[in-house]
């Protein structure tokens, strides 16, 4: 009997030492834990922070470069060419129109992030089984092009919806969309809507036709590895192109239609 008690009690204390020493651990864990938390709140904050204070400043004032200009001459050894800047009321209003309907139609209805089109995008995409429609906002696109590398990651990811949700409670619509179309990426070290039209076409902006505007805009879906010349490779950049040119050539000769019924 009194063996039994004395090899009940070797086993209690055993139990006892181990459950003190896992409540310990798992305490200590979550001191941790509470530290990495508190680190990633901060960190938040700051960034936050400094996004507010530099957007707020790009109000008012343009970039002289960016992190993936930078990136594109430094890492991938392109000629980066600087941006040639064209005020949003002096950009010619069809290029503005056919960027919002290819990129972002709902561009002046939503926040910054269009939870419909993402939810959309996964459908089409899982039916045709190919990334063929993005769900990016133009707000969402500047975000990268401004502030970010080109590293497909989730912290990118997440980065992006901060920015941009931030982006839209400081800039108006229209200085969105002007920052986007002077700092857009169409080329490898070609950024900016001018720089293009003098780079493929060699001409000012005012002078493309319906045809190479729709040309170059597509190609704002993967601009390092086609160009205006050779879209027609990819199926997504050319349904682009044909959505681009027809919609607005049939837009143009309606108009010119009412214009010319008007004058006789």
């Amino acid at each position: 009997m009194v063996q039994d008690l004395k090899m009940m009690y070797g086993r209690l204390k055993r139990w006892s030492n181990t459950t003190d020493y896992y409540l310990e651990s798992v305490n200590g864990k979550w001191a941790f834990t509470k530290k990495i938390i508190k680190v990633a709140i901060v960190l938040h904050i700051a960034f936050i922070l400094c996004m507010g204070s530099l957007l707020s400043y790009y109000a008012s004032h343009n970039p002289h470069t960016t992190p993936l200009m930078v990136y594109r001459l430094h890492v991938d050894g392109y000629n980066v060419k600087p941006v040639k800047f064209i005020p949003f009321k002096q950009i010619p209003d069809d290029i503005k129109k056919m960027v919002v309907s290819i990129e972002d139609y709902k561009f002046y209805r939503h926040n910054g992030i269009d939870i419909e089109a993402i939810k959309r995008a996964i459908v089409i995409n899982y039916k045709v089984g190919y990334r063929m429609y993005g769900a990016s906002t133009i707000t969402q696109q500047l975000s990268r092009t401004l502030f970010l590398l080109p590293f497909k990651s989730v912290v990118r990811k997440y980065l992006e919806f901060i920015i941009a949700l931030e982006m839209e409670m400081i800039l108006d619509k229209d200085r969105i969309l002007e920052l986007y179309l002077n700092y857009c990426e169409l080329g490898k070290g070609i950024f900016g809507i001018k720089n293009a039209s003098y780079y493929y076409f060699g001409k000012n902006i005012y002078k493309l036709s319906t045809d190479e505007k729709s040309r170059m805009l597509a190609i704002l879906a993967n601009p390092i590895l086609f160009s205006p010349y050779d879209f027609k490779k990819s199926k997504l950049i050319t349904n682009r192109y044909y959505i681009l040119k027809f919609r607005y050539y049939t837009y143009n000769k309606y108009r010119n239609m009412l214009q010319y019924a008007y004058h006789h």
